[in-house]
């Protein structure tokens, strides 16, 4: 068994809600993810029903003439409901401690478990190669599934959008950055 994903967090967005459109930005970024991305042999694309991530794949979308599969499991992971001073310093401790719970939260364990339910699934069916658009801080806990190395410090690097190529043969797994639009 072969298989390729191209996991992107989404591009350039004007807010955090899940109705938040891409940026002026973001809307070159995604045409440059479609440039980056399009004679990769890409099959199949499957997006957060998120607006900023689902805006993020579409020019792709379009030249490949494939419809943008959606799936809730991959949308923005919630670290906590209630405003936090000091949210990024709780974040980094999530990356460690993956039963970290927050007010109203969920804790790095259960999302990394939602977003590599997809990934299990993507690995029984038949397509090989697929883009997959998720949100950063759940991209970076699906990477380090695959890769324990990634961590806090991967996530803070992360822009928007970057592009992780994770491929599958046989028993072996291997993560790598690609360079980005």
């Amino acid at each position: 068994m072969r298989k390729i994903l191209y996991i992107v967090p989404h591009c350039q967005a004007v807010g955090q809600e899940p109705n938040a459109p891409l940026t002026s930005e973001g809307n070159l970024q995604a045409i440059a993810l479609a440039d980056l991305l399009f004679g990769l042999g890409i099959e199949r694309v499957i997006s957060s029903p998120f607006v900023r991530a689902y805006q993020s794949i579409v020019p792709l979308s379009e030249r490949l003439g494939l419809s943008i599969e959606t799936d809730n499991r991959l949308i923005e992971r919630v670290l906590c409901t209630t405003p936090l001073n000091d949210w990024r310093e709780r974040l980094a401790e999530s990356f460690t401690n993956l039963d970290l719970y927050l007010d109203g939260g969920e804790s790095s364990r259960i999302a990394m478990a939602r977003g590599i339910a997809v990934i299990d699934e993507i690995l029984q069916q038949e397509t090989n190669t697929i883009a997959i658009v998720t949100h950063g801080n759940l991209m970076a806990l699906i990477l380090k599934h695959f890769d324990d190395r990634i961590g806090y410090a991967e996530w803070e690097k992360l822009s928007n959008p970057d592009v992780y190529r994770v491929q599958f043969f046989n028993s072996e797994t291997q993560v790598e950055p690609m360079i980005c639009p």
